[in-house]
This record gives structure tokens, sequence and C-alpha cells, in this order.
């Protein structure tokens, strides 16, 4: 099969490697639909942590916001799975440690993470394996491009549920790329009155595109109380403005890494009462953002700017953008023989 491999930083091929077999607990699934994230170029320029840290090494397979069908099964598998609609966890824990128990595997220390950490591979391929544990069925009304959109719609279900905010409520989003305009999505769901900060005006005038009226930069922003404020970005001072800028007693959620150390002065914390959470994963918010889509609560398909196949990946990664592409911040990729050179998702 064909899969995009990164050799080294800022070197990658499309090669014909060998197809996936389901082994003991896996499925083989018929990737749809992959999502380029943030993630994959920081692979791409070599900045990735993790490449620092051991857990992940070139050559590798990146991709992991998926969907497809399951196509092969293995051993111990309920032969049920074969022909559904799916997407996955990207988060592998080993099942045995005292976190797997208690159902963070989403932190296990010996975790893969698929297309990232400890040599799983991902996505951008024809075919992709994974344990069967891991799936998520899709329902009719998810097709394979929210299919695709779970995964980051996960992390963002749980950064806006940590705002622990809803009607009467106000909330600022910073950052108004994809995870920052889902987390946005979701607060309006529950009836927060959401606010969004940006760097550029094309972004902004995005967001108003989706309804969101109170778009800012950060010299415009209105002098408001906030109860809770999402940091979507990777900006290294945002996460002190942030709790600058949060109401006494107010709630800060922490999903944007910087590429260096960020700093906050905990005495504004424990005098502001504020409470701080951290989120990583979407694996614990997967099955309500199956719902969400499913009911159209959400509807992140704007988000999309277009879909390229295979053989554009490497010059998606490398920062350029499509001439056909639309206004969205995200990027799809249909893997499949023949697929889209040229489509809009």
């Amino acid at each position: 099969m064909r899969a995009f491999v990164l050799t080294a930083p800022g070197a990658y091929e499309v090669q014909e490697v060998p197809a996936p077999v389901a082994g003991p607990g896996e499925v083989v699934v018929d990737v749809e639909r992959v999502g380029v994230c943030g993630t994959d170029m920081e692979f791409f320029t070599g900045a990735m942590a993790y490449l620092h840290q051991g857990h992940a090494d070139y050559p590798m397979r990146l991709g992991h916001e998926w969907s497809g069908r399951v196509a092969s099964v293995g051993d111990g598998v309920d032969a049920g799975w074969l022909g559904r609609r799916v997407m996955g966890d990207t988060m592998l824990g080993c099942g045995g440690c005292r976190r797997c128990r208690r159902g963070r595997q989403h932190v296990c220390e010996q975790r893969q993470e698929v297309g990232i950490r400890g040599d799983r591979p991902g996505a951008l391929a024809e075919q992709l394996a994974v344990p069967a544990s891991s799936l998520h069925a899709l329902p009719d009304s998810v097709d394979a491009v929210l299919g695709a959109l779970v995964e980051p719609g996960g992390n963002a279900l749980r950064a806006a549920e940590a705002t622990a905010t809803g009607a009467g409520d106000r909330a600022l989003v910073l950052g108004p790329g994809t995870i920052g305009l889902l987390v946005a999505m979701f607060l309006r769901a529950a009836g927060t009155e959401v606010h969004l900060m940006g760097q550029t005006e094309g972004s902004l005038a995005f967001a108003r595109t989706l309804g969101f009226e109170h778009a800012w930069t950060r010299t415009s922003a209105p002098d408001l109380p906030f109860d809770a404020v999402v940091d979507a970005t990777n900006a290294v001072e945002l996460p002190q403005w942030a709790l600058e800028s949060v109401e006494p007693g107010g709630r800060l959620v922490y999903i944007g890494l910087a590429g260096v150390p960020s700093r906050i002065d905990t005495r504004s914390l424990v005098l502001k009462d504020v409470t701080a959470v951290g989120v990583l994963s979407a694996s614990p918010g997967l099955d309500a953002a199956v719902r969400a889509y499913a009911d159209g609560s959400v509807d992140p398909r704007p988000l999309v700017a277009t879909t390229v196949g295979l053989d554009e990946v490497g010059a998606v990664l490398a920062g350029e953008r499509p001439d056909r592409a639309g206004p969205g911040p995200k990027i799809h990729v249909d893997p499949r023989p023949g697929g889209p050179a040229t489509a809009r998702a």
C-alpha cells in the first residue's frame, strides 16, 4: 500500500510499504480521511518534544485524526466490526498499570500514540492497524469528514467542559485555530457567551462567519469579566495573560503548548482563587463528540479548508496552503487510491 513516510526533519516520501495485518485484538481499517495537525508539523520540523525524549524517531508514519471502515479483524475480535465505519482513540495504554485500570490510559507512562509515539504507525496511508479496543463506531449521520474531526473535537469538548460554564457565563478562547474554534463551538452549544481572541484579521473574520461576533485582537478586546479563559495557542506569554484576565473564582483551561516553558504567577492563582486545568487528550471526550456531531449541536465541517491526496501532504506540512483551499484552518487528506488531488471537502 501507499503511505506517507517522514524520513527526517523536512524530508519525506510517499512509499510502497507492506499492508498491515490484523494481529490478535486488532483490526485493519481502510482509511478514508485524515486531518493534518499541528503536532504533525512539529514532527516535520523536528521540534516535537517526543523526538528528543526518546518516544519517537524517524522514519515515521504520521496521522492520528482519522476515520475509515474496518476491512479485517484479528483473533479475538468480534466479527461484527467488519464493514463498520469507525474512528479511533489516539492514546493506547498498556492496559495493566494503575492509570489504565482507573480509565486513564491516555496518561499511561508506557502508552503508544497512533502516528505520534511508540512506533505505532499513523493513518497517512491506505490502511491502518489499531487495537479493536480503541475503536469508536460512527453513526450514518457522521460522515468521513466529521469522523476525522472527532479526535480534535474530543480534545475541544474536554476543554469546554473544564470551563464549567453555561448559560449566563462568559468565556474567552485564545486562538481561533482548529482547536480554539471547536472549543468555541462546544461552549456555544452549552449556552456560554463566547469571545475569541486572535492575531490576524483573516482568522477573526472567519470566526465571525461561523457566528462568533465577539472576535477580537488583544488590543481591541473589551474590558469584560470572563468567567473562564481557554488558552488554545502556542504563545509563551498567554498563559500568564489568561490568569490576569480571568475573573476571581473563575477557571483557566490550558490546551495549547508553547515551544518553551510557559510561566504563571501562582500567587495570582491562589489570591484570585482560580482553578487551572490542563487537557492532554481527547480520549474521555470521544463518544460525546460523536454524539454532538450526530445530533447537529456542533457542526465543524466549515473548519475543513480542502482535502488533498497523499502526494500533497509534504507541501502542507511545510506550510504551503493549496490554492483551492477555503478559509478554514484544517486540511484533510484522502489517502485512498486515486484520492482527490483537486476535491474540496
